[in-house]
């Protein structure tokens, strides 16, 4: 006898899942949208292995031949899904992880570009001057007791900011403490300066630092004879000064043209100044209250012949005559 077959039908048996919940789903797929853009990412790597803990807009603008709005743009979207959090000091706007998401930051970079924030730790872990926290510490203490007025902490603090700021460019490292020192005196010495009585004090801006700006606060020292402080600075500091550059600041300064370098645009530099003189920055120069600016649209060096450099150190020291005129007069 034959018998039928049965067929067995397996059932589908649900069982209980833990998927992510609509809500959170929507804001990670909106974090994640945010994350999507590569410059954004360039941004937040950027930010995660800086070692300040966070950015100024003016250092993230140089990931990207865009404008700063367009890299305002890109930072808001970031802020808008709490990937940032920002704050605005002085005239400047400074980004940083937030809190709440540095972990997920991390991992993910770590995870997908392992050659981003890794090789800066790595780089940290591998400094060959286990002594530059003893270094630094020593430098504030030596300094502080020049300004007492400051306090051992901001001393402190200034001289960290500008040992950073100098790193991000120098193309020789063994000189970065004497220089931290050169320029962390600058920027207390503008910090503690008394406009009434003193004398008058202008600061050059362009872009790199390494050429017009150099040549007019060189020209400025040279001509005005003591009457005139000069200081320059620049929005994207170069690692060197230009070659042609170089040679023209010997002739004006000898031996104390070797001590000339790069140095970054500091809001402490634009107050303490009585007139700022740009030198094609543009937007990325600070605007402050009750400070005279100017405009000089003078020749780059960077794009001359030594001809052509020769002929804009002649145009500057032209400009630069009438300026020390119209201070001192």
């Amino acid at each position: 006898m034959n018998v039928p077959l049965i067929e067995t039908v397996e059932s589908c048996s649900p069982v209980t899942t833990h998927a992510i919940g609509q809500e959170a789903a929507a804001t990670v797929a909106a974090t994640l949208k945010a994350l999507s853009d590569p410059l954004r990412l360039r941004m937040l790597s950027a930010i995660a292995s800086d070692p300040r803990g966070e950015s100024c807009v003016c250092d993230l603008a140089q990931l990207a031949d865009v404008s700063q709005p367009t890299v305002s743009h890109h930072l808001k979207v970031l802020k808008d899904v709490d990937v940032l959090a920002s704050q605005r000091r002085g005239t400047w706007v400074w980004y940083r992880i937030n809190a709440s998401r540095r972990g997920a930051v991390t991992a993910l970079l770590d995870s997908f570009a392992p050659a981003t924030v890794t090789a800066s730790s790595e780089e940290a872990v591998a400094d060959p001057r286990p002594d530059f926290d003893a270094r630094i510490t020593r430098l504030a203490d030596e300094l502080a007791a020049a300004v007492p007025e400051l306090g051992p902490a901001t001393v402190l603090s200034v001289v960290r900011e500008s040992y950073t700021s100098l790193a991000r460019t120098a193309k020789v490292t063994g000189a970065l403490i004497p220089l931290t020192e050169r320029f962390a005196r600058q920027r207390l010495a503008d910090l503690t300066r008394d406009r009434d009585g003193s004398t008058p004090q202008v600061l050059f801006v362009c872009v790199a630092n390494a050429g017009r700006s150099q040549l007019a606060a060189a020209l400025v020292n040279q001509m005005g004879g003591g009457r005139i402080v000069a200081r320059s600075a620049g929005s994207r500091p170069a690692e060197v000064i230009h070659p042609h550059v170089r040679s023209i600041l010997a002739q004006i300064e000898g031996d104390a043209a070797d001590e000339r370098f790069p140095k970054p645009l500091t809001d402490d530099a634009v107050r303490a100044a009585d007139v700022v003189i740009t030198m094609g920055c543009g937007d990325v120069c600070p605007v402050i209250p009750g400070i005279r600016y100017e405009d000089w649209a003078v020749g780059d060096p960077a794009l001359a012949s030594p001809e052509g450099v020769e002929a804009i150190r002649d145009d500057i020291a032209e400009r630069v005559r009438a300026l020390i005129d119209d201070l001192t007069r």
